[in-house]
């Protein structure tokens, strides 16, 4: 199981459009983190986000 999953995967597994996610990212309304100029998000992390925000 990936521990990291990138802006796409996100999308393709919540059914959001990456613009959508870039703009949550953009104003910190969803637990991100950048390495360079990459955008990651720790899968677990996401997990727990979504339930609690659902």
């Amino acid at each position: 199981m990936k521990i990291m999953i990138t802006v796409n995967e996100l999308s393709e597994q919540t059914g959001v459009s990456t613009d959508s996610i870039y703009a949550m990212v953009r104003e910190n309304q969803i637990p991100h983190f950048r390495i360079r100029k990459r955008i990651l998000f720790h899968k677990d992390t996401i997990d727990r986000w979504l339930k609690s925000e659902h």
